[in-house]
């Protein structure tokens, strides 16, 4: 399961890894928080037109990947907040689909070099969702009316957390085979492309991710795993950083 704040989040950060696993034959749900519906600046462009087009956009970015499941929340864009509504949430949807692994933003990250700070959104669906995955999803006594839903308490296996940046000990994913879907996927969202080309910049980064594991391509994570919880699928290895250990990939 990935859980991001708005359309095209997913895309940018971890759709190369979303393909790899999915190649590998995980089941993958993804759940945005809000429909983006604020991020087309268009005269005479209604808050449920944009809805419409970047859900659309987002389910079609979804297919290109091979995800069959997209789940919106439909939070208020730009105004996200990480409350206890929104936990519940994303606890039911965690609680109904059961992954393995959870991927999910970093909540502490404000800022990514000198020209980038990340949106509050970002911050505030990461954060609920890692408060989701623990305590809340896997405590039967939280959230009991889920129960009353069929939705049992579900303990994840990971939560791999998306970082910007490098570093020892963070596991990097290699996304040399998919980069090209995670691209296409990319562009599927035209609202926000509009005249760019985001192939060159996307392979830039993966490239930079990359840099000393002997790979082309690489998506970079932080990984927790709880070792009272089991996966259901184990994928193949992810790369580490050069002086730590090969962390093996396990994906939903």
């Amino acid at each position: 399961m990935v859980i991001a704040a708005h359309p095209d989040d997913i895309e940018f950060s971890c759709a190369g890894t979303v393909a790899r696993w999915i190649r590998e034959g995980a089941q993958v749900c993804y759940v945005l928080c809000t429909s983006g519906d604020v991020g087309i600046a268009e005269a005479g462009m209604t808050k449920a037109r944009a809805a419409e087009i970047r859900e659309a956009e987002q389910r079609e970015a979804a297919a290109i990947i091979g995800v069959q499941e997209v789940v919106f929340l439909r939070e208020p864009d730009g105004l996200l907040e990480a409350t206890l509504a929104l936990r519940k949430k994303l606890v039911r949807e965690i609680r109904r689909f059961k992954p393995d692994t959870v991927v999910c933003g970093d909540p502490q990250a404000l800022w990514s070099g000198d020209g980038y700070i990340n949106h509050p959104d970002h911050r505030a669906a990461a954060l609920a969702a890692i408060d989701a995955v623990f305590p809340a999803a896997g405590q039967p006594n939280l959230f009991e009316e889920l129960a009353e839903e069929g939705l049992s308490a579900h303990k994840v296996y990971k939560v791999y957390v998306i970082t910007w940046d490098r570093g020892d000990n963070y596991t990097y994913v290699d996304i040399t085979s998919t980069i090209d879907l995670k691209i296409a996927a990319l562009k599927a969202h035209r609202s926000q492309m509009g005249d760019w080309d985001p192939t060159e910049s996307v392979k830039a980064w993966a490239a930079e991710c990359a840099k000393g594991l002997e790979i082309e391509y690489a998506e970079a994570f932080r990984v927790i795993t709880f070792a009272d919880a089991a996966p259901k699928v184990e994928l193949p290895e992810a790369h580490a950083a050069e002086g730590a250990t090969a962390v093996p990939a396990t994906g939903d």
